[in-house]
């Protein structure tokens, strides 16, 4: 019955890439399309009120200073909101003001479209504040990165000096993407009894005669755009684990395929723009074939449940049920933890710092590769520039200029994929390292030992992928893990863009190079094999030193 759910869920997965990618390939092209009739003014009149007088196409640094100078004004607006909710209205629990270094790591984290939480929506924020801050960003942040992937496609594909309009772009991502789908998401998950109200907490009272205060709020509206947008922020401190917010496993499956579906569908639409599907196909089967192999991990290994439980004489006929939801069971729980991580998006509907070791690795492997579907586009680009260099490694073995797409790869393309390979890393280690080094870091560790190991570098690596999600037994919310979590975001969501920003502009420049018999082909199972090659060496390489420290070392240890 397990399997039988996995196999469901990811076949409506497949079926939705073709139609989804066909749709959004039309939102970002530029022919005449049937919507513009039922977009066409709203969007006018949006470009009118900010004033853009001309939507002609932007060199790559244009389009970088604008998404850059676009997120700096909403980071401002969103800092002064959170320092003064508590005398904003919208506060009916009358919440006060976050604290400055919170702000400060709350505001960035949105913003990245990470959403790291170092506070517990229901206390922490006003309704004010959860739909004018949260919300707000959950929609900006995933509309800038969708349309920085949609420029980087076209600098790959097209031909000409430009690589789109960014305002252009970021405001159909509103208008055609993400406001529709999360208004339908919205009422659907209504419809399935997930809370929308701006009422305060409801007061109740218990069996023994005391009182509790019910969290309630617009949590269906957040809940719509956080996994659609691959956002992951909860309304509630629990995220998808919180019944109000995930209620039963149709609503669990429906977060899943939200979370999913985009980043899914965006291999197809770079087929769409490169003329050839195939393309799109194999960066697709790529993903998948990456993603199957963590889900089947990560199932194993919670199925057969904590070996020292089970010494203990502990029943495990049900697995590793030790933060689970048991309206979600194994098999939903772990195909939430494979996607969420593979996809960016930072939501749990179980607590990940309870899954068994190897369990716990898999989400922590697939942000640290942060190419299996990865988020808002960005796991597109980063699996299509491991394409590049997977062309320029073939090409050094056979003695020939590497090409991709008919364009020549050459030393400026390779150095700057070289920066946004390294630096994924570099941000990832070094702040580990310096973590353990000083009593600001150490002090937050609530588990010693191996898995303290990996408390700590699940957190900056769930910062350095803009995903969010973290092993929770870690008591991050002190100035040092606000501050040091908060640069790590900014780096893990800014340098790689504007490096593969660079590269597009660098490619949508050249001329094209003629197909020959001697040309390597990049659109056939051959080159997806070297692709996942290519992933997992590089992976491997910067990665597996720390893994065997944590969660390694702690599987084997517990054995």
């Amino acid at each position: 019955m397990d399997i039988l759910q996995l196999i469901i869920v990811i076949g409506v997965l497949v079926l939705l890439v073709k139609p989804l990618g066909t749709y959004v390939y039309h939102v970002y092209s530029d022919q005449p399309k049937r919507t513009d009739r039922l977009f066409g003014g709203i969007e006018r009149f949006i470009y009118k009120v900010i004033g853009l007088k001309s939507r002609d196409g932007m060199t790559w640094k244009k389009y970088a200073l604008s998404f850059l100078l676009t997120n700096i004004v909403l980071v401002a607006l969103s800092y002064l909101i959170l320092r003064l909710q508590g005398s904003l209205p919208g506060n009916p629990n009358g919440i006060g003001a976050m604290e400055e270094t919170l702000s400060f790591n709350t505001v960035i984290s949105f913003i990245t479209n990470t959403n790291l939480q170092h506070y517990s929506g229901e206390t922490g924020l006003s309704y004010f504040s959860q739909m004018a801050v949260i919300m707000m960003m959950m929609f900006t942040s995933a509309a800038t990165g969708f349309s920085v992937a949609i420029a980087f496609i076209r600098g790959l594909t097209s031909r000409g000096s430009t690589i789109g309009n960014f305002f252009t772009d970021f405001v159909k991502s509103h208008t055609r993407i993400f406001l529709p789908l999360a208004t339908l998401i919205t009422l659907v998950l209504v419809a399935l009894h997930v809370p929308q109200t701006l009422q305060p907490n409801v007061t109740a009272a218990t069996l023994e005669g005391a009182t509790q205060s019910i969290a309630i709020g617009p949590v269906a509206s957040l809940e719509s755009i956080k996994h659609l947008g691959t956002n992951g922020g909860g309304f509630m401190g629990a995220n998808s684990a919180h019944p109000f917010e995930n209620p039963s496993p149709l609503t669990n499956v429906i977060e899943i395929l939200s979370m999913w579906a985009l980043p899914a569908c965006l291999p197809y639409v770079y087929g769409r723009f490169a003329g050839n599907r195939k393309q799109g196909w194999v960066v697709f089967g790529a993903m998948m074939s990456l993603f199957l192999v963590f889900l089947a991990t990560v199932y194993t290994a919670e199925l057969h449940g904590n070996p020292l439980l089970n010494n203990l004489g502990a029943d495990a006929s049900q697995g590793s049920m030790e933060g689970k939801e048991v309206r979600f069971g194994i098999a939903q729980s772990s195909l939430f933890t494979a996607v969420t991580t593979a996809a960016t998006t930072g939501s749990v509907n179980n607590m990940h710092d309870t899954l068994t070791p190897i369990g716990g690795l898999v989400p922590l492997a697939e942000m640290m590769l942060n190419v299996v579907f990865g988020g808002k586009g960005v796991g597109l680009v980063n699996m299509l520039m491991y394409a590049i260099l997977a062309v320029f490694i073939a090409g050094l073995m056979v003695g020939r200029t590497p090409e991709f797409l008919g364009r020549k790869i050459e030393p400026k393309e390779t150095k700057l994929i070289a920066i946004a390979i390294l630096v994924h890393p570099f941000i990832i280690l070094a702040p580990t390292a310096i973590a353990f080094l000083t009593d600001l870091g150490q002090g937050a560790i609530t588990n010693p030992g191996f898995h303290g190991i990996s408390q700590v570098l699940y957190e900056y690596t769930s910062s350095a992928s803009n995903n969010g999600s973290g092993f929770e037994g870690l008591a991050d919310n002190t100035p040092f893990w606000n501050m040091t979590t908060g640069l790590v975001m900014l780096l893990g969501r800014y340098v790689s863009m504007i490096a593969m920003l660079a590269v597009a502009g660098s490619l949508v420049r050249k001329n094209t190079v003629p197909e020959t018999i001697g040309t390597f082909r990049t659109d056939n199972v051959l080159f997806g094999g070297i692709l996942v090659g290519t992933v997992v060496i590089v992976g491997a390489l910067t990665f597996l030193p720390a893994v065997v420290l944590g969660p390694i070392a702690e599987h084997l240890t517990i054995r």
